[in-house]
Protein backbone atom coordinates (compact mmCIF):
# COMPACT_ATOMS: atom_id res chain seq x y z
CA UNK A 1 0.00 0.00 0.00
CA UNK A 2 0.85 3.34 -0.49
CA UNK A 3 2.31 5.36 2.43
CA UNK A 4 1.46 9.31 2.30
CA UNK A 5 2.87 11.92 4.71
CA UNK A 6 0.37 14.91 4.94
CA UNK A 7 2.22 17.87 6.98
CA UNK A 8 -0.41 20.43 8.02
CA UNK A 9 -3.61 19.54 9.37
CA UNK A 10 -5.68 22.89 8.52
CA UNK A 11 -8.61 22.86 5.95
CA UNK A 12 -6.22 21.48 2.57
CA UNK A 13 -4.11 18.82 4.74
CA UNK A 14 -7.28 17.61 6.05
CA UNK A 15 -8.92 17.48 2.28
CA UNK A 16 -5.91 15.93 1.05
CA UNK A 17 -5.51 13.23 3.62
CA UNK A 18 -9.37 12.32 3.42
CA UNK A 19 -9.43 12.29 -0.55
CA UNK A 20 -6.15 10.04 -0.32
CA UNK A 21 -7.25 7.56 1.90
CA UNK A 22 -10.61 7.42 0.13
CA UNK A 23 -8.57 6.03 -3.41
CA UNK A 24 -6.66 4.00 -1.53
CA UNK A 25 -3.32 5.23 0.54
CA UNK A 26 -2.40 4.42 4.20
CA UNK A 27 -2.25 8.21 5.43
CA UNK A 28 -0.28 9.90 7.99
CA UNK A 29 -2.09 13.73 8.88
CA UNK A 30 0.57 15.66 11.48
CA UNK A 31 0.11 18.62 12.80
CA UNK A 32 1.87 21.10 15.08
CA UNK A 33 -0.99 22.20 17.47
CA UNK A 34 -3.98 20.46 19.51
CA UNK A 35 -6.47 20.85 16.68
CA UNK A 36 -7.14 20.56 13.17
CA UNK A 37 -8.46 23.14 10.59
CA UNK A 38 -6.18 26.10 11.40
CA UNK A 39 -7.58 29.30 10.11
CA UNK A 40 -10.82 26.99 9.88
CA UNK A 41 -11.15 27.65 13.72
CA UNK A 42 -11.99 31.12 13.27
CA UNK A 43 -13.45 31.05 9.65
CA UNK A 44 -16.93 29.99 8.56
CA UNK A 45 -17.68 32.10 5.42
CA UNK A 46 -18.45 29.63 1.99
CA UNK A 47 -20.58 28.64 -0.50
CA UNK A 48 -20.86 33.05 -0.90
CA UNK A 49 -20.06 34.40 -4.69
CA UNK A 50 -18.19 31.71 -6.86
CA UNK A 51 -17.73 29.98 -3.57
CA UNK A 52 -20.53 27.78 -4.25
CA UNK A 53 -19.58 27.22 -7.80
CA UNK A 54 -16.08 25.64 -6.57
CA UNK A 55 -18.12 24.08 -3.87
CA UNK A 56 -20.46 22.39 -5.78
CA UNK A 57 -18.11 21.03 -8.43
CA UNK A 58 -15.92 19.54 -5.57
CA UNK A 59 -19.37 17.37 -4.78
CA UNK A 60 -19.68 16.90 -8.59
CA UNK A 61 -15.60 15.64 -8.82
CA UNK A 62 -16.35 13.19 -5.90
CA UNK A 63 -14.07 15.11 -3.41
CA UNK A 64 -17.47 16.66 -1.27
CA UNK A 65 -17.35 15.34 1.83
CA UNK A 66 -15.62 18.50 3.71
CA UNK A 67 -18.53 20.82 2.13
CA UNK A 68 -20.81 18.62 3.47
CA UNK A 69 -19.41 18.73 6.94
CA UNK A 70 -19.33 22.60 6.68
CA UNK A 71 -22.64 22.43 5.31
CA UNK A 72 -24.12 20.05 8.08
CA UNK A 73 -23.21 22.95 10.91
CA UNK A 74 -24.16 25.83 8.55
CA UNK A 75 -25.86 28.68 11.00
CA UNK A 76 -26.70 30.15 8.61
CA UNK A 77 -27.54 29.87 4.87
CA UNK A 78 -28.20 32.05 1.45
CA UNK A 79 -26.94 35.47 3.16
CA UNK A 80 -26.18 38.18 1.67
CA UNK A 81 -23.50 40.56 3.25
CA UNK A 82 -21.71 43.78 1.43
CA UNK A 83 -19.98 42.13 -1.55
CA UNK A 84 -21.66 38.80 -1.47
CA UNK A 85 -24.25 36.90 -2.08
CA UNK A 86 -25.90 33.59 -1.11
CA UNK A 87 -23.48 33.12 1.64
CA UNK A 88 -23.46 29.87 4.33
CA UNK A 89 -21.60 30.15 7.83
CA UNK A 90 -20.75 27.16 9.56
CA UNK A 91 -20.26 26.94 13.08
CA UNK A 92 -16.67 27.83 13.58
CA UNK A 93 -16.89 26.73 17.12
CA UNK A 94 -17.90 22.84 16.34
CA UNK A 95 -16.19 21.86 12.99
CA UNK A 96 -13.23 20.50 14.19
CA UNK A 97 -14.25 17.43 16.13
CA UNK A 98 -16.54 16.65 13.26
CA UNK A 99 -13.93 17.06 11.09
CA UNK A 100 -11.83 15.00 13.10
CA UNK A 101 -14.11 12.27 13.74
CA UNK A 102 -14.68 12.24 9.34
CA UNK A 103 -11.12 11.93 9.09
CA UNK A 104 -10.47 9.03 11.15
CA UNK A 105 -13.38 7.10 10.19
CA UNK A 106 -11.97 6.76 6.44
CA UNK A 107 -8.65 5.47 8.29
CA UNK A 108 -6.75 9.03 7.83
CA UNK A 109 -4.28 8.83 11.75
CA UNK A 110 -3.42 12.27 12.97
CA UNK A 111 -1.20 12.83 14.92
CA UNK A 112 -1.52 16.11 16.91
CA UNK A 113 1.11 18.07 18.78
CA UNK A 114 3.59 16.61 16.42
CA UNK A 115 6.24 19.30 14.68
CA UNK A 116 7.94 17.90 11.87
CA UNK A 117 10.89 19.96 11.97
CA UNK A 118 13.64 18.04 9.62
CA UNK A 119 13.46 16.21 6.66
CA UNK A 120 15.45 13.72 4.85
CA UNK A 121 15.90 13.13 0.76
CA UNK A 122 17.85 10.91 -1.65
CA UNK A 123 18.63 12.82 -4.24
CA UNK A 124 14.97 14.69 -6.02
CA UNK A 125 13.03 12.24 -3.39
CA UNK A 126 11.73 12.82 0.40
CA UNK A 127 12.68 9.78 2.03
CA UNK A 128 10.85 10.75 5.82
CA UNK A 129 10.61 13.63 8.06
CA UNK A 130 10.88 13.83 11.86
CA UNK A 131 9.80 15.50 14.18
CA UNK A 132 10.60 18.15 16.88
CA UNK A 133 10.96 14.61 19.27
CA UNK A 134 13.28 12.73 17.33
CA UNK A 135 10.20 10.68 15.43
CA UNK A 136 11.11 10.04 12.33
CA UNK A 137 8.33 8.95 9.95
CA UNK A 138 8.70 7.35 6.44
CA UNK A 139 6.92 7.70 3.29
CA UNK A 140 6.23 6.96 -0.62
CA UNK A 141 5.31 10.16 -0.83
CA UNK A 142 4.47 13.64 0.82
CA UNK A 143 2.33 16.79 0.63
CA UNK A 144 3.34 19.99 2.48
CA UNK A 145 0.33 21.76 3.61
CA UNK A 146 1.84 23.58 6.28
CA UNK A 147 0.42 27.01 5.29
CA UNK A 148 2.37 30.04 4.80
CA UNK A 149 1.56 32.37 8.18
CA UNK A 150 2.53 30.58 11.97
CA UNK A 151 5.85 32.88 12.32
CA UNK A 152 5.79 35.13 14.98
CA UNK A 153 9.21 36.48 13.60
CA UNK A 154 6.94 37.32 10.29
CA UNK A 155 4.26 39.19 12.40
CA UNK A 156 6.86 41.17 14.49
CA UNK A 157 8.52 42.34 11.46
CA UNK A 158 6.05 42.42 9.09
CA UNK A 159 3.19 43.59 11.12
CA UNK A 160 2.27 44.58 14.62
CA UNK A 161 3.56 41.65 17.01
CA UNK A 162 2.27 38.32 18.05
CA UNK A 163 -1.53 39.41 18.41
CA UNK A 164 -1.91 35.24 19.86
CA UNK A 165 -4.05 34.35 17.07
CA UNK A 166 -5.10 30.82 16.45
CA UNK A 167 -2.03 29.38 15.44
CA UNK A 168 -1.02 30.20 19.24
CA UNK A 169 2.73 30.10 17.84
CA UNK A 170 3.98 31.02 21.21
CA UNK A 171 2.69 27.60 22.97
CA UNK A 172 2.93 25.11 19.83
CA UNK A 173 5.82 26.99 18.32
CA UNK A 174 6.17 28.44 14.28
CA UNK A 175 5.12 26.42 11.46
CA UNK A 176 8.36 24.38 9.50
CA UNK A 177 7.89 24.65 5.60
CA UNK A 178 8.55 21.50 4.27
CA UNK A 179 9.76 22.80 0.83
CA UNK A 180 12.14 25.43 2.82
CA UNK A 181 13.80 22.05 4.16
CA UNK A 182 14.74 20.30 1.16
CA UNK A 183 15.92 23.38 -0.39
CA UNK A 184 13.38 24.96 -2.74
CA UNK A 185 13.61 28.51 -1.81
CA UNK A 186 9.72 29.33 -0.65
CA UNK A 187 7.93 32.30 -2.88
CA UNK A 188 6.75 35.31 -1.04
CA UNK A 189 4.04 37.76 -1.71
CA UNK A 190 4.05 41.14 -1.36
CA UNK A 191 2.04 44.42 -0.43
CA UNK A 192 1.61 47.35 -2.77
CA UNK A 193 4.19 49.16 -0.89
CA UNK A 194 6.53 46.04 -1.43
CA UNK A 195 6.54 45.11 2.07
CA UNK A 196 6.18 40.99 2.45
CA UNK A 197 3.23 39.24 3.20
CA UNK A 198 -0.58 40.66 4.63
CA UNK A 199 -2.50 40.51 7.59
CA UNK A 200 -4.89 37.74 7.98
CA UNK A 201 -8.22 38.92 7.82
CA UNK A 202 -10.63 39.23 10.55
CA UNK A 203 -10.93 38.87 14.60
CA UNK A 204 -13.57 37.88 16.40
CA UNK A 205 -15.57 39.52 19.50
CA UNK A 206 -16.98 37.56 22.73
CA UNK A 207 -20.58 37.70 21.60
CA UNK A 208 -22.38 38.16 25.23
CA UNK A 209 -19.92 41.36 25.26
CA UNK A 210 -22.01 42.93 22.34
CA UNK A 211 -25.29 45.08 23.28
CA UNK A 212 -28.48 43.06 23.30
CA UNK A 213 -30.06 44.23 19.95
CA UNK A 214 -26.69 43.97 18.04
CA UNK A 215 -26.66 40.35 19.59
CA UNK A 216 -30.58 39.71 18.61
CA UNK A 217 -29.95 41.09 14.68
CA UNK A 218 -26.56 38.94 14.47
CA UNK A 219 -28.23 35.71 15.14
CA UNK A 220 -31.81 36.15 14.16
CA UNK A 221 -29.92 36.98 10.33
CA UNK A 222 -26.63 36.04 10.51
CA UNK A 223 -24.94 39.60 9.88
CA UNK A 224 -25.04 43.01 11.67
CA UNK A 225 -24.21 46.01 10.00
CA UNK A 226 -23.12 48.77 11.92
CA UNK A 227 -22.20 52.44 10.49
CA UNK A 228 -18.73 53.80 12.00
CA UNK A 229 -18.78 57.54 12.95
CA UNK A 230 -16.80 59.64 10.02
CA UNK A 231 -13.52 60.04 12.42
CA UNK A 232 -13.13 56.55 13.08
CA UNK A 233 -13.35 55.41 9.34
CA UNK A 234 -9.46 53.80 7.87
CA UNK A 235 -9.25 53.11 4.25
CA UNK A 236 -5.84 52.84 4.21
CA UNK A 237 -6.51 49.11 6.41
CA UNK A 238 -8.31 47.75 3.37
CA UNK A 239 -5.13 47.21 1.71
CA UNK A 240 -3.53 45.12 3.74
CA UNK A 241 -6.15 42.47 4.11
CA UNK A 242 -5.02 38.72 2.65
CA UNK A 243 -8.87 38.72 2.38
CA UNK A 244 -9.17 40.92 -1.23
CA UNK A 245 -12.92 40.21 -1.31
CA UNK A 246 -13.80 42.40 1.95
CA UNK A 247 -11.43 44.99 0.62
CA UNK A 248 -14.28 47.20 -0.10
CA UNK A 249 -15.39 50.70 1.30
CA UNK A 250 -18.26 48.85 3.37
CA UNK A 251 -15.64 47.14 5.43
CA UNK A 252 -13.57 50.53 6.26
CA UNK A 253 -17.05 52.50 6.69
CA UNK A 254 -18.68 49.61 8.93
CA UNK A 255 -18.60 47.05 11.47
CA UNK A 256 -19.81 43.83 10.01
CA UNK A 257 -20.19 41.20 12.25
CA UNK A 258 -21.06 37.43 10.91
CA UNK A 259 -22.56 34.88 13.02
CA UNK A 260 -20.08 31.90 12.81
CA UNK A 261 -21.14 30.48 16.49
CA UNK A 262 -18.39 33.71 17.55
CA UNK A 263 -19.10 37.26 16.88
CA UNK A 264 -16.97 37.78 13.46
CA UNK A 265 -15.94 41.01 12.88
CA UNK A 266 -14.40 41.60 9.22
CA UNK A 267 -11.44 43.64 10.03
CA UNK A 268 -8.09 42.42 10.42
CA UNK A 269 -7.78 44.50 13.88
CA UNK A 270 -9.49 47.20 15.36
CA UNK A 271 -8.10 49.15 18.13
CA UNK A 272 -10.01 48.19 21.27
CA UNK A 273 -10.68 51.90 22.97
CA UNK A 274 -11.96 53.36 19.56
CA UNK A 275 -13.93 49.95 18.93
CA UNK A 276 -15.66 50.86 22.26
CA UNK A 277 -16.33 54.03 21.74
CA UNK A 278 -18.86 53.10 18.95
CA UNK A 279 -22.28 52.11 20.66
CA UNK A 280 -23.17 48.28 21.39
CA UNK A 281 -19.63 48.09 22.06
CA UNK A 282 -18.86 49.53 25.35
CA UNK A 283 -18.17 45.99 26.96
CA UNK A 284 -16.63 44.45 23.61
CA UNK A 285 -13.80 41.89 24.25
CA UNK A 286 -11.41 40.29 21.49
CA UNK A 287 -12.18 36.15 21.22
CA UNK A 288 -9.38 35.63 18.71
CA UNK A 289 -6.88 37.25 18.25
CA UNK A 290 -6.57 38.45 21.60
CA UNK A 291 -4.72 41.64 21.02
CA UNK A 292 -6.95 42.47 18.04
CA UNK A 293 -7.09 45.74 18.73
CA UNK A 294 -3.48 45.87 17.46
CA UNK A 295 -2.55 43.79 14.68
CA UNK A 296 -3.03 39.70 13.64
CA UNK A 297 -0.93 37.14 11.29
CA UNK A 298 1.14 37.90 8.75
CA UNK A 299 0.55 35.30 5.85
CA UNK A 300 1.66 34.48 2.37
CA UNK A 301 5.28 34.69 3.54
CA UNK A 302 6.37 31.12 2.13
CA UNK A 303 4.86 29.48 -1.09
CA UNK A 304 5.77 26.75 -2.84
CA UNK A 305 6.86 26.68 -6.82
CA UNK A 306 4.60 23.81 -8.16
CA UNK A 307 2.65 22.82 -11.15
CA UNK A 308 -0.59 22.25 -12.42
CA UNK A 309 -1.17 18.70 -10.56
CA UNK A 310 0.57 20.67 -7.49
CA UNK A 311 3.55 18.72 -7.94
CA UNK A 312 6.83 21.05 -6.04
CA UNK A 313 8.97 21.83 -8.50
CA UNK A 314 12.66 20.46 -8.27
CA UNK A 315 11.10 17.04 -6.32
CA UNK A 316 9.29 13.54 -7.66
CA UNK A 317 7.73 12.56 -4.45
CA UNK A 318 6.64 16.15 -2.84
CA UNK A 319 2.94 17.81 -3.78
CA UNK A 320 1.91 20.57 -1.93
CA UNK A 321 -1.45 22.36 -0.97
CA UNK A 322 -3.83 25.32 0.37
CA UNK A 323 -1.65 28.69 1.21
CA UNK A 324 1.51 26.67 0.39
CA UNK A 325 0.07 26.21 -3.46
CA UNK A 326 -0.40 29.88 -4.11
CA UNK A 327 -1.62 33.51 -2.94
CA UNK A 328 -5.27 31.46 -2.57
CA UNK A 329 -7.44 32.81 -0.19
CA UNK A 330 -10.37 30.75 1.16
CA UNK A 331 -11.42 27.72 3.32
CA UNK A 332 -13.19 26.48 -0.03
CA UNK A 333 -10.60 26.91 -2.17
CA UNK A 334 -7.83 25.24 0.40
CA UNK A 335 -10.45 22.18 0.34
CA UNK A 336 -10.50 22.51 -3.37
CA UNK A 337 -6.48 22.39 -3.80
CA UNK A 338 -5.97 20.11 -0.93
CA UNK A 339 -8.38 16.96 -2.80
CA UNK A 340 -6.38 17.27 -6.02
CA UNK A 341 -3.23 17.31 -4.14
CA UNK A 342 -4.23 14.28 -2.38
CA UNK A 343 -5.95 13.08 -5.42
CA UNK A 344 -2.41 13.20 -7.05
CA UNK A 345 -0.19 12.20 -4.96
CA UNK A 346 -1.81 8.58 -4.93
CA UNK A 347 -1.74 9.00 -8.77
CA UNK A 348 1.94 9.44 -8.84
CA UNK A 349 2.50 6.63 -6.49
CA UNK A 350 0.83 4.32 -8.42
CA UNK A 351 2.44 4.57 -11.43
CA UNK A 352 0.07 7.19 -13.16
CA UNK A 353 0.05 10.49 -14.75
CA UNK A 354 -1.19 13.23 -12.41
CA UNK A 355 -4.61 15.11 -13.01
CA UNK A 356 -4.69 18.62 -14.24
CA UNK A 357 -8.49 19.81 -14.32
CA UNK A 358 -9.37 21.58 -16.94
CA UNK A 359 -10.24 24.91 -17.73
CA UNK A 360 -13.13 24.92 -18.34
CA UNK A 361 -13.80 23.78 -14.37
CA UNK A 362 -13.26 26.87 -12.24
CA UNK A 363 -11.20 24.62 -10.28
CA UNK A 364 -9.03 24.20 -12.63
CA UNK A 365 -9.02 27.32 -14.26
CA UNK A 366 -7.90 29.32 -10.96
CA UNK A 367 -4.86 26.67 -9.99
CA UNK A 368 -3.51 27.73 -13.41
CA UNK A 369 -4.41 31.23 -13.98
CA UNK A 370 -2.58 31.53 -10.11
CA UNK A 371 0.10 30.07 -11.29
CA UNK A 372 0.95 32.19 -13.77
CA UNK A 373 -0.03 35.42 -12.12
CA UNK A 374 2.93 34.46 -9.62
CA UNK A 375 5.30 34.62 -12.26
CA UNK A 376 4.65 38.63 -12.57
CA UNK A 377 5.45 41.04 -9.37
CA UNK A 378 1.57 42.89 -9.63
CA UNK A 379 0.81 39.22 -9.27
CA UNK A 380 2.34 39.06 -6.69
CA UNK A 381 1.09 42.25 -5.14
CA UNK A 382 -2.81 40.26 -5.17
CA UNK A 383 -4.40 37.24 -3.82
CA UNK A 384 -6.88 35.05 -5.77
CA UNK A 385 -10.43 33.73 -4.36
CA UNK A 386 -13.08 32.55 -5.65
CA UNK A 387 -15.51 35.29 -3.78
CA UNK A 388 -14.08 38.55 -5.16
CA UNK A 389 -11.20 40.28 -6.60
CA UNK A 390 -9.57 39.81 -9.99
CA UNK A 391 -10.66 35.87 -9.72
CA UNK A 392 -14.51 35.82 -9.03
CA UNK A 393 -14.46 38.85 -11.96
CA UNK A 394 -12.33 36.63 -13.76
CA UNK A 395 -15.00 33.65 -13.04
CA UNK A 396 -17.36 36.06 -14.47
CA UNK A 397 -15.84 37.13 -17.92
CA UNK A 398 -15.30 33.18 -18.64
CA UNK A 399 -18.83 32.29 -17.43
CA UNK A 400 -17.80 29.81 -14.88
CA UNK A 401 -19.53 31.23 -12.33
CA UNK A 402 -22.72 29.82 -11.79
CA UNK A 403 -25.57 28.61 -9.10
CA UNK A 404 -27.40 26.22 -11.48
CA UNK A 405 -26.10 23.11 -9.71
CA UNK A 406 -27.19 20.89 -12.66
CA UNK A 407 -25.39 22.90 -14.77
CA UNK A 408 -22.09 23.16 -12.72
CA UNK A 409 -22.61 18.92 -12.79
CA UNK A 410 -22.94 18.50 -16.71
CA UNK A 411 -19.91 20.67 -16.71
CA UNK A 412 -17.52 18.40 -15.04
CA UNK A 413 -19.46 15.39 -16.68
CA UNK A 414 -18.63 16.52 -19.76
CA UNK A 415 -14.87 16.59 -18.62
CA UNK A 416 -15.39 12.75 -18.29
CA UNK A 417 -14.27 14.09 -14.28
CA UNK A 418 -17.77 12.87 -12.14
CA UNK A 419 -16.70 11.74 -9.12
CA UNK A 420 -13.16 10.99 -10.50
CA UNK A 421 -11.36 11.73 -7.11
CA UNK A 422 -13.30 9.38 -5.08
CA UNK A 423 -12.91 6.50 -7.56
CA UNK A 424 -9.54 3.67 -5.91
CA UNK A 425 -6.65 3.83 -7.50
CA UNK A 426 -4.61 0.99 -5.79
Amino acid sequence: MVKLVVVGGGWAGCAAALTASKVGADVSLFERTDMLLGSGLVGGIFRNNGRFTAAEEMIALGCGDLISTMDSLSRHVNIDFPGHKHASLYDAAKIEPLTRRLLKKNGVEINLQTRISSVEKDGSRIVSVTSDEGLKFNGDVFIDATGTAASTGNCVRYGNGCAMCIYRCPTFKTRVSITEKVGISDIVGMRSDGTPGVFSGACKIMKHTLSPSILKDLEETGVAVIPLPKDLIDEGKLSKKACVQYALPAYAENIILLDTGFAKLMSPFFPLELLRQIPGFEEARFEDPYAGGVGNSIRFMAMAPRDNTLKVAGLENLFCAGEKSGLIVGHTEAVASGCLAGYNSVKYAAGEDELIIPNSIALGDMISFVKEQMKTESGLMSRYTFSGGPYFERMKQLGLYTTNVNEIRDRVDRAGLTNKLSKSLL
